[in-house]
């Protein structure tokens, strides 16, 4: 936005270096309204250049003080001041989430004298006070001198002045954020899909079936369904247009507008593993989004879903060891298979194949098949996959940060024609190529990432590109501390290996070890299982 436009003070001993238009969004849309501000970027001119050490008197208390000597000139557009502007229409009205102000401002005052006793301490520019201010409605009533520190209006400025020192400080001392969030999707198109979701589905929570927290689940399964369909939209196509969402400028949402309708999705559509209470199923199903859920167990929401949701879930138990047994029955010269009794396990009873090309599999804490989904998603030919570990486990057992070092299956260091310094892609790395990998999986500030949980996340990101999958992370934006998710959606290529035969047999292998050890147990479905 040019500094042109009439939108910032004409302050003695200021000059604007910056603007910014934004749009403040509520958290409950249906009852707030969105709100456009600017934010004007001060800079102090009488603190640079030739004026530095320039004695002047204080306005506001008349006293004598000096400009800061440690001010140099190449801080010149270094910003004091900022000066936050709601945009209102005539007859408009502030949402009650805004203080009843005409206009904020933060200002920041370098080495104010008397601040501390030690001049050691006010030797950089950092040592200061932080002023808020703030210009009154005037159709509001005239506030007390001093301010009430119970008002409203008193405990919104602290709790701002707050939030500006923990961020100037956070600057100041290289603050690194513990996670990033937004990598594969953009924060701006997440927050308006997940408002208009969450209008559609907030009322789940009050018809919950379960014995869990309903705004939880409810809620975290949006955030989730959202991701998912903005992550898909800029997968399976180049065409990243904007889209306008059903959000006007009041913060009311029109829940009609639904624009993924067309958007971009699977081939094969989408696998939930363990797809649990099936509320995550039932909004992509809701959306127009074909795919299926499959669990042990039916829960009691299901029965209370929407024919086409309660279509899309199933009672099955997956063996994931199907694929190298099929194999080993499959000897006789003609193909034939000699032995049935495996070659429709990625199938229900009803026919129904789980396992389409193209497929896109989804492991939400789906516990035991948490390692199983880059592995199935190498077998069947899944066009990607989102895994979202919780509670760890192997392939067959519980997951220690031992078992890496104990169990070659779970190393990827058992022997093998498979393995070489050439086309191992995770063994033959030194410890510098590890850390850098590490690095790059988002998984917090822990340091040395040594809990179960990080060395868990870390084994799973190496069977991921283990299977030939380009590993990418992402912290979701969803209400579950398990909120650390692995994608996989372009294959890694080596030389001569074109159509991912390496990847498969390596995944062969990974069966094959399973079957022989003979630990997996193929959880049995419970209750009636033909009847969903």
């Amino acid at each position: 936005m040019p500094l042109e436009a009439p939108i910032y003070c004409d302050l003695k001993g200021y000059k604007p270096v910056r603007v910014i238009r934004r749009r403040l969004l509520p958290r409950r849309p249906g009852r707030d309204a969105s709100l456009e501000q600017t934010c004007v970027f001060y800079t102090d001119v009488v603190t640079t250049g030739t004026e530095v050490g320039k004695e002047y008197v204080d306005s506001r208390e008349g006293k004598r003080s000096t400009t800061p000597t440690c001010y140099e000139d190449e801080h010149e557009n270094v910003p004091s001041l900022l000066v936050l502007t709601p945009i209102l229409k005539s007859g408009e009205a502030l949402p009650y989430y805004h203080p009843a102000v005409k206009r904020l401002a933060v200002r920041y005052v370098h080495n104010v004298q008397g601040l501390s006793g030690d001049e050691s301490e006010m030797t950089t520019p950092a040592c200061g006070m932080l002023i808020i201010e703030a210009v009154l409605l005037r159709s509001g009533p005239t506030p007390p001198d001093p301010p009430d520190p119970n008002s409203r209006l008193y405990r919104t400025c602290l709790a701002l002045l707050d939030t500006v020192h923990r961020y100037g400080w956070g600057a100041l001392t290289h603050y690194r954020k513990r996670v990033h969030h937004d990598i594969l999707v953009p924060r701006e198109a997440y927050q308006d899909l997940y408002l208009v979701l969450r209008e559609r589905y907030k009322h789940l929570v009050s018809q919950w079936k379960e014995a869990t927290d309903p705004a939880k689940h409810v809620f975290e399964d949006v955030g989730i369904a959202t991701f998912l369909m903005l992550l898909w939209k800029t997968t399976y196509e180049s065409d990243n247009s904007d889209v306008k969402f059903g959000v006007d400028r009041k913060g009311t949402v029109d829940t009609n507008v639904m624009p993924w309708r067309n958007w971009p999705r699977p081939l094969g559509g989408f696998l939930d593993l363990g797809c649990g209470n099936g509320l995550l199923v039932h909004i992509l199903v809701s959306e127009g989004y074909t795919g299926h859920g499959i669990d042990v167990r039916a829960r009691q929401s299901w029965s209370h879903y929407p024919e086409a949701t309660r279509k899309a879930l199933h009672v099955h138990s997956l063996d994931p060891t199907c694929y190298i047994r099929q194999d080993s029955f499959r000897t006789d010269p003609e193909g034939l298979t000699t032995d049935s009794k495996f070659s429709d396990d990625t199938k229900n009873d009803g026919g129904t194949d789980f396992f389409k090309p193209g497929v896109f599999l989804i492991g939400n804490h789906a516990d035991e098949l948490t390692p199983w989904v880059p592995v199935l998603a190498t077998l069947c030919d899944a066009s990607g996959y989102l895994s979202i570990p919780c509670c760890a486990w192997g392939f067959d057992e519980r997951f220690t940060r031992s078992s890496t070092s104990t169990s070659s299956m779970l190393s990827f260091s058992h022997e093998s024609s498979l393995q070489n310094s050439s086309t191992s892609g995770v063994e033959g790395e030194d410890t510098d190529d590890k850390s850098v990998f590490i690095e790059t999986l988002n998984l917090g500030a822990e340091g040395g990432h040594t809990s179960q949980y990080s060395v868990y996340r870390i084994w799973l990101a190496r069977l991921s590109q283990w299977m030939g999958w380009k590993v990418e992370c992402e912290v979701l934006r969803i209400p579950s501390t398990r909120n650390w998710g692995v994608i996989g959606r372009e294959r890694l290529r080596m030389g001569g290996d074109e159509d991912g035969e390496l990847y498969k047999e390596r995944a062969k292998e990974i069966v094959g070890e399973v079957v022989r050890r003979g630990v997996f147990k193929t959880r049995k479905p419970e209750g009636k299982a033909g009847d969903h």
